[in-house]
């Protein structure tokens, strides 16, 4: 039989088999080397049979060793745990594709392709490489959708692979009967060899180092449940006189020790049990303790802290040791997409589009947590002064969706007080207390004297106020026209108001090293607006009294 090979090579530059890409190859059997079925290893482990297990893993021979991994994890509680969080905030990226300068059409067929749910679930299966060094998951190919594409995405048991013996760095699928195992065929399988660390990939993974906290752990447990099944209850001294017989001997030492179980127990007479309290709370400042340690390490080991892992930390501690778990997530996050490009968007691009000069890129982009308080104190300080925002990035940064026509809205309570209606009249202002006295004969004619002064500078002066307030006296109709007209020439010099306000925050920006440092400048050193405030309240002022003369 003629096996059909694809003109299309392969990520390590080896034809691909077209015809494997719809059969299984890692398939498991009841026995031989991909056995679903192993011994345990961590019953009974002990210090020696640990450094066996872990200088056979160092040469290749692994299967002892991942299958110690494997039940790690089902018997390490916090180590479960720690490796849970790392693989539960790798599965929580949200998957991207980077177009670049590939195809539209593509980019498209790609897009869709990781969308799928099977390709999600394909990379949270490959997170297990992070414990035990490498993992496989076996792609089925079928034509669907006007493409060739992975229909199924199968996770193997690392168990079912081997590295080879020359370089110790090569996925090889185990077969009996054969030391080396089998190359993987191209594009069948993603294998992720995540670099937790610098080395081959078996001495990679979390669990080897694990492996002996574990050790300890499990002792450290043993021998304090015996230490808490002897001294969590009182101690028991059984008397008997000089004239006892080997035979009354041995009955009160079966008496005595069976108190702790039955609660009752007979005695020959002239013998008698006394009971002595023992404090045995100091068992768990020592085996206590040595957990305590060990799961800290375990905690630095796989998460890279222990400031949000355990208890007794503060917030603020927790908020600076996460800074150093976004480190490690990237990390992983890079290192994933990379298999993907390498293991599944090629070979896909390749088999359905040809070989390209740019492949479009699977990324797993990892934000920076966003300080919200600090975000919208910024804002706040900034808009004033000219910044223009977008409502609807501000939105996604705080995490708010974009209100409806037919939501009720929050609206600041200054708001609705600081303006009246349309519909509501001002306020009126408090008469004075000797309002109803009536001026004197002298007042009135001080009062004459100087409206006649003033009328007299009004027709004499042709300034824009004078002219406004004239105009409105005679009733003419365009008086409110001449006030437009006052604020248009009022604004001529606007240049030379603005600038106490705007070159004072243009030097600030321009000297200033930071955000930060430019909003304290700020504060201590703003603009002047006292220029332009004097300004409007004269035209204001101006405005008002061509108003109430002309209504």
């Amino acid at each position: 039989m003629v096996t059909r090979t694809s003109s299309i090579l392969g990520p390590d530059g080896r034809p691909i088999v077209i015809q494997t890409l719809s059969e299984e190859v890692a398939t498991p059997t009841v026995a031989g080397v991909r056995r679903t079925h192993e011994e345990r290893v961590a019953s009974g482990l002990t210090p020696e049979r640990l450094g066996t297990i872990l200088r056979d893993a160092a040469i290749g021979e692994a299967r002892s060793y991942l299958t110690l991994a494997e039940e790690m994890e089902e018997r390490y509680l916090h180590y479960a745990s720690q490796l849970q969080t790392r693989r539960l905030a790798i599965e929580g990226i949200e998957v991207t594709v980077e177009a670049g300068k590939a195809k539209t059409n593509i980019v498209d067929a790609v897009t869709e392709l990781v969308n799928d749910t099977e390709f999600g679930e394909a990379l949270g299966n490959l997170t297990d490489g992070i414990s035990k060094g490498y993992a496989a998951v076996e792609m089925m190919w079928e034509y669907e959708r006007k493409t060739l594409r992975p229909v199924n995405y199968i996770a193997r048991d690392p168990r079912f692979f081997q590295v080879d013996r020359l370089t110790l760095s090569e996925m090889r699928l185990a077969v009996d009967g054969s030391i080396e195992g089998v190359e993987l065929p191209q594009a069948k399988f993603l294998r992720h060899m995540p670099r937790t660390k610098m080395g081959l990939p078996l001495r990679r993974g979390m669990a080897r180092p694990a492996a002996w906290g574990y050790l300890i752990q499990q002792f450290t447990l043993q021998d304090w449940a015996a230490f808490s099944e002897v001294y969590g209850m009182p101690l028991r001294v059984g008397k008997y006189n000089a004239a006892a017989s080997p035979a009354d001997k041995r009955t009160l030492l079966k008496a005595v020790a069976s108190i702790a179980n039955d609660a009752a127990a007979i005695i020959p007479a002239g013998m008698d049990i006394e009971f002595h309290e023992v404090n045995g709370a100091n068992g768990a400042a020592v085996f206590g303790g040595l957990l305590e340690y060990v799961d800290k390490q375990i905690s630095k080991l796989v998460v890279g802290q222990t400031m949000t892992s355990d208890d007794g930390s503060s917030l603020g501690q927790a908020k600076i040791h996460n800074e150093v778990r976004l480190d490690i997530l990237r990390a992983d996050c890079k290192q994933l997409a990379r298999t993907a490009n390498r293991d599944l968007i090629q070979p896909f691009v390749d088999l359905n589009f040809g070989p390209q000069d740019h492949y479009p890129q699977v990324q797993l982009l990892v934000a920076d947590p966003e300080d919200i308080d600090a975000l919208t104190n910024a804002v706040a300080r900034m808009v004033p002064f000219g910044l223009r925002v977008k409502q609807t990035e501000i939105r996604e940064k705080i995490g708010l969706s974009d209100p409806g026509d037919d939501d009720e809205l929050l609206m600041p309570t200054a708001a609705a007080t600081a303006a009246p209606t349309p519909d509501q009249p001002p306020a009126k202002t408090p008469k004075p207390a000797n309002d109803s006295k009536k001026p004197t004969e002298d007042v009135k004619a001080k009062v004459a004297a100087l409206s006649a002064i003033v009328l007299d500078h009004r027709r004499a002066c042709r300034c824009g106020a004078c002219v406004s307030l004239l105009a409105a006296e005679a009733g003419e109709p365009d008086a409110l026209d001449q006030v437009e007209a006052l604020f248009a020439v009022a604004l001529d010099d606007w240049e030379e108001m603005a600038k106490p306000i705007v070159q004072p925050i243009a030097d600030i920006i321009t000297s200033a090293a930071s955000f930060e440092e430019a909003l304290k400048l700020i504060e201590t050193a703003g603009p002047d607006a006292s220029k332009m405030a004097e300004r409007l309240g004269r035209l204001t002022a101006i405005a008002r009294g061509v108003g109430d003369i002309a209504d």
